[in-house]
């Protein structure tokens, strides 16, 4: 059974459908996918070797939270971190990749990445810089040209089921590095993706929501809105599809 059969048969088995938006909701019971622990999720960074991978340290804490706070998913309360080239993060459930630097992917790190995306995974890029001309973004973009195509990245529209898939959103939320004049000082009012077989299985963002979402999750309460909702929704898309 491949990976992309464990999400379907998660899907159809457990019944995400009805996920409850608050910390007492009750569990999901018998998950069948294959997490140790008996996790429906858990996070995982990927490590490359030619950049600065380890990135927004706090982020996965804060959208941690925010799974337990809205979701009934049962959530691994630990960051994971696998170098991309190790065989393992082919069986991650979705996987962070960011940074500032250059990315340059060994021959192994090249073989993992497409394989994991073609059998069915998820790789939620974030672009540090928030620079569509910076070096992250030329060189992963570039990256992902030699691994699937030239064309392969494209914008989503604002209809994606992303956008509504647990909370509704018109859009890619802005950050706080885009109106403060953040990198190129430009609001990307888009994201990109790679699309396989009708399925998202790579989201790419030059906003920089791993910085926007880089805080002490105590501090959440703090917030007029929290910023941390559209965490939710990529993991409830990357889980469903």
């Amino acid at each position: 059974m491949t990976r992309a059969d464990f999400l379907r048969l998660l899907v159809t088995s457990v019944a995400l459908a009805p996920l409850a938006r608050a910390r007492g909701a009750s569990s999901i019971p018998d998950s069948p996918f294959p997490i140790p622990g008996s996790y429906d999720f858990r996070f995982t960074r990927l490590m490359y070797e030619s950049g600065d991978w380890d990135v927004d340290q706090r982020m996965p804490s804060n959208l941690i939270d925010a799974l337990i706070q809205y979701t009934t998913l049962r959530v691994d309360p630990n960051e994971h971190v696998l170098p991309l080239a190790d065989p393992r993060m082919l069986e991650a459930p979705f996987c962070y990749l960011a940074g500032h630097k250059l990315v340059e992917f060994s021959p192994d790190e090249r073989r993992n990445f497409e394989k994991y995306v073609r059998n069915g995974g998820f790789v939620f890029v974030d672009d540090c810089n928030h620079d569509i001309d910076g070096l992250f973004a030329r060189s992963f973009e570039g990256e992902m040209a030699k691994i699937f195509g030239g064309d392969a990245l494209g914008k989503l529209s604002k209809s994606h089921p992303l956008y509504s898939c647990f909370f509704n959103f018109d859009g890619p939320p802005a950050t706080g590095f885009e109106l403060n004049g953040w990198g190129d000082d430009l609001v990307h009012d888009y994201l990109k993706g790679i699309d396989i077989d009708g399925r998202l299985g790579v989201l790419y963002s030059n906003k920089d929501y791993g910085c926007e979402w880089d805080y002490d999750w105590r501090n959440k309460r703090f917030l007029a809105e929290d910023n941390t909702k559209f965490a939710v929704n990529v993991v409830v898309y990357a889980m469903t599809n």
